[in-house]
């Protein structure tokens, strides 16, 4: 094998989720996962901590978004418009990605432990959005609940767009989400 591999994190990524699916994600090995991508498995821990990171990879990427948006908003946003602003910086983090999204949400639905892992994510950017709002001066309880109600729109806004058949951007289904949570929230 030549020493230089144009774009082995992508055909690792490829390989890794081929197999997944096909053998399911605790029969699949890193050997397996290389000999896939006609790569080594030393190149593969180059690229990624173990085969998890394949599924994973771009949480920290994902949150530093997200956070620095929520740091960007106006200073006289509420709580909730600058958790907004958070979020729409997480649409253009989905813009080209739906059908790995599509495969990674069904490998992570088939094992419980993947499924745990995607729970703690997920609690940790709500974690960092709440201490962002923190940051902003906003009282421990507020910020805690506005975080964890912009992760329930994200949550389901995410679960939406990797549905089969879905064509509209995360961003619009993030938008008619944050319009739905506004419309059961108001008073009439």
């Amino acid at each position: 094998m030549s020493r230089w591999e144009p774009d082995a994190q992508g055909r690792f990524r490829a390989a890794a989720m081929e197999l997944f699916l096909e053998r399911g994600y605790g029969e699949t090995t890193v050997a397996d996962i290389a000999q896939r991508a006609g790569l080594t498995a030393r190149t593969f821990f180059r690229h990624f901590a173990d085969k998890r990171e394949v599924l994973f990879h771009g949480a920290d990427r994902l949150r530093q978004t997200m956070i620095g948006a929520l740091h960007g908003a106006p200073a006289n946003a509420t709580p909730f418009e600058a958790v907004t602003a958070a979020l729409d910086a997480s649409s253009e983090f989905f813009r080209d990605n739906r059908e790995f999204a599509r495969r990674r949400s069904q490998v992570i639905a088939a094992n419980a432990d993947l499924h745990e892992r995607e729970l703690i994510k997920l609690a940790k950017l709500s974690e960092a959005l709440a201490e962002g709002l923190r940051l902003r001066g906003v009282t421990e309880s507020d910020a805690r609940l506005a975080a964890e109600a912009g992760i329930a729109v994200f949550r389901v806004a995410f679960g939406h767009w990797v549905a089969v058949g879905e064509q509209r951007t995360f961003g619009e289904i993030l938008h008619d989400s944050l319009g739905r949570l506004r419309a059961l929230t108001s008073n009439r």
